[in-house]
């Protein structure tokens, strides 16, 4: 039983998965989409046609919905789990979240734990790093180990941890994504996309990110004013181009509040 597992939401994760693993008979899979049975079918896993059917004699219970749904699915779903089962939510969502989503499950007698999945399913699959947290973290690392998963690291034992480093790194990386995409509307409006991206390349310096966050955080407490000016600037270029400079007038605020507020850790 502690080996075979039920999959909830069977997208683009819980398909990826399937296929990897080639769990066959060991992993169940149900998703509200009852259309998605053809990819079960493929990825070699069995459909249930309910909840309680996915459940039955399952160890442990991957929660691979949309974020919108992850606390629904929780509260719905986990009065039909086994008493002991182990629920990993693997959605991308707040501490809080996670947090309520625990508290259904527990009190149906399932054995919650928050699943962080730091990068992109495809093409990590089985090796995309995992980090869990929660009270049953090392019986979590266990059973996913078993089905295959190989770069899972535990980060305590509070529901919430896990997710927090992830929701916290992601201001960092879907952020970068963002000014990425605003700076590049603006240089290709002005028709300087060569120019600034050669720019990038000649001043980029590598080096390790808590060496470059100390940096960066100590040119806005000395420099916040001075820089918060030139952003508001930088937004009036944007503007005028046609692009609005959402992104920038955040770093406007952001280095203005920062200004003369040195960022210490204790």
């Amino acid at each position: 039983m502690q080996d075979r597992l039920a999959l909830i939401g069977f997208g683009e994760a819980g398909s990826t998965f399937a296929r990897a693993a080639g769990w066959g008979d060991r992993a169940a899979a149900f998703d509200v989409d009852a259309a998605r049975g053809a990819v079960m079918a493929e990825c070699g896993v069995r459909q249930a046609r309910t909840v309680d059917e996915a459940f039955a004699g399952v160890g442990f219970v991957l929660s691979l919905v949309t974020a919108d749904q992850a606390e629904r699915v929780a509260r719905h779903y986990a009065p039909f789990l086994v008493p002991g089962t182990l629920w990993c939510d693997c959605n991308s969502v707040a501490p809080e979240t996670k947090r309520k989503a625990a508290l259904a499950v527990e009190a149906a007698g399932g054995r919650y734990v928050d699943v962080a999945v730091l990068a992109p399913v495809d093409p990590a699959r089985l090796a995309v790093p995992l980090l869990i947290s929660g009270a049953a973290a090392a019986d979590a690392e266990a059973a996913l180990r078993r089905a295959g998963f190989s770069n899972i690291r535990q980060v305590g034992e509070e529901v919430g941890r896990a997710s927090a480093i992830k929701m916290i790194r992601s201001v960092m990386v879907k952020g970068l994504e963002a000014l990425t995409a605003e700076m590049m509307l603006g240089a290709e409006a002005a028709d300087v996309t060569d120019e600034v991206l050669a720019s990038l390349d000649a001043s980029e310096k590598p080096r390790p990110w808590a060496e470059r966050a100390a940096y960066n955080l100590e040119r806005m407490a000395t420099h916040g004013l001075r820089r918060a000016a030139e952003m508001e600037e930088s937004a009036k270029t944007l503007s005028a181009l046609g692009v609005e400079p959402i992104m920038t007038a955040g770093t406007v605020r952001r280095q203005r509040e920062q200004a003369g507020t040195p960022f210490g850790r204790d």
